[in-house]
């Protein structure tokens, strides 16, 4: 069984060179951030990251003491089980049944029988998806 929680998230670009995202998330963590998730691709020429920080208005104070290039806050999911044959799968299909599209989604096997996942959806969707996850 799996739970599902809304969850702010804030992303930014940064240049795509060894060690930028160790810089900053060391940083977080020496400002006493605590991060739920973290994830990070490449955009082009550069990198995307995206935090999902346990307390927003803390990540926020420091975002702005470290000088970070923020986009606005958007909602995503933070998704948490047991980690069995297709724990992803139900979470997603329960998504499809409501004809919600899933924009993004990372998941892991956490050990000791857990899983978690973050997933995005469109901001005009995030409601209809909280219903449908019991977020």
């Amino acid at each position: 069984m799996a739970t599902a929680q809304k969850v702010s998230y804030f992303a930014m670009q940064i240049p795509n060179r060894a060690g930028e995202a160790g810089r900053i998330l060391t940083g977080l963590a020496k400002a006493g951030v605590n991060l739920l998730a973290f994830t990070g691709f490449p955009h082009g020429n550069r990198s995307q990251v995206d935090f999902i920080p346990a307390n927003p208005a803390t990540f926020l104070a420091v975002a702005r003491g470290m000088k970070l290039r923020l986009r606005g806050k958007k909602t995503g999911f933070l998704i948490r089980g047991s980690d069995q044959r297709g724990a992803i799968a139900r979470v997603m299909s329960k998504l499809a049944r409501a004809k919600i599209n899933v924009t993004a989604v990372d998941a892991v096997t956490a050990g000791a029988g857990r899983f978690g996942a973050i997933l995005w959806v469109k901001q005009k969707d995030v409601n209809r998806a909280a219903r449908a996850l019991g977020a």
